[in-house]
């Protein structure tokens, strides 16, 4: 399944926003309003939900949006500065770039909306896919051809109900770690959104990953639904499905250092 965004939205009115207008009484006005268009869009390739970042791991620094942007390291600065004075981006002390408000410029409801229709889509192709099974099944069936086909209704059963169980555990087991580290017990709302990531998404083990995306969330303090499925946004738009494929992506951008038997981030 596709999330990765073609185009972002912009209001017709942007300019005449007091903070636009501020902002264009500025010497480097123009270098500031082309820097801030090109954050938003680049927060609609990063697609989590107005985070922009390298990858989970790595925010942007200054001097990587300089040469993304084709600007001067000065010149982003600067614009970093205006936009985070004026409210217009939030810069985390991880160093995360946010932009604010930013269903004011992306059709988050309708990237909803996809995923939803996405679902019903594969749900409908799985009951074609069963319906033409059983159209191909001869009619004309011995005693011995219906006790095999008891035997298949049977286990087919018991897988239907394997299944419902091992669903039941999978969402258990990340509703108990929502609940247990502090991203909001009353939120259910926010619960049931991730939770269609187990039936709604590429991963392979979606419960496992899904459980992976918010550790990382835990460890950089960011316990929130947007932070959550922006990684998991980030992972599918790389294609790394499998819990392996995402952790040997992490293990590529860590090294050891000398100094400290800690690690940086190489790129």
């Amino acid at each position: 399944m596709m999330r990765e965004l073609k185009w972002i939205k912009l209001n017709i009115s942007m300019f005449e926003d007091e903070k636009i207008k501020l902002i264009e009484q500025m010497p480097e006005a123009d270098t500031i309003l082309i820097i801030w268009v090109r954050l938003l869009a680049q927060a609609g390739k990063t697609n989590a939900n107005g985070y922009i970042y390298l990858n989970e791991n790595i925010p942007y620094t200054e001097e990587m949006l300089a040469t993304i942007f084709g600007r001067p390291v000065n010149t982003v600065r600067l614009a970093l500065k205006t936009l985070r004075e004026f409210g217009m981006i939030h810069i985390d002390e991880d160093s995360f770039i946010h932009i604010s408000n930013w269903e004011k410029h992306q059709n988050v409801e309708g990237m909803d909306r996809v995923r939803h229709q996405n679902k019903i889509r594969k749900q409908k192709q799985r009951e074609r896919e069963k319906a033409k099974q059983i159209e191909q099944k001869p009619k004309n069936v011995t005693s011995r051809d219906n006790h095999a086909t008891e035997e298949e209704q049977e286990q087919e059963r018991r897988k239907k109900k394997e299944d419902k169980e091992q669903e039941q555990q999978q969402t258990s087991a990340i509703i108990q770690f929502w609940d247990g580290n502090g991203f909001g017990l009353n939120n259910i709302q926010a619960k049931n959104q991730l939770l269609s990531w187990l039936d709604d998404s590429s991963f392979k083990q979606p419960e496992k990953i899904i459980r992976k995306a918010m550790e990382i969330a835990c460890a950089n303090n960011k316990r929130q639904l947007n932070y959550v499925e922006g990684i998991l946004r980030n992972w599918e738009n790389q294609s790394l499905l499998t819990l392996e494929e995402i952790e040997n992506s992490q293990k590529e951008h860590k090294k050891p250092t000398a100094a400290d038997d800690g690690y940086h981030y190489g790129f």
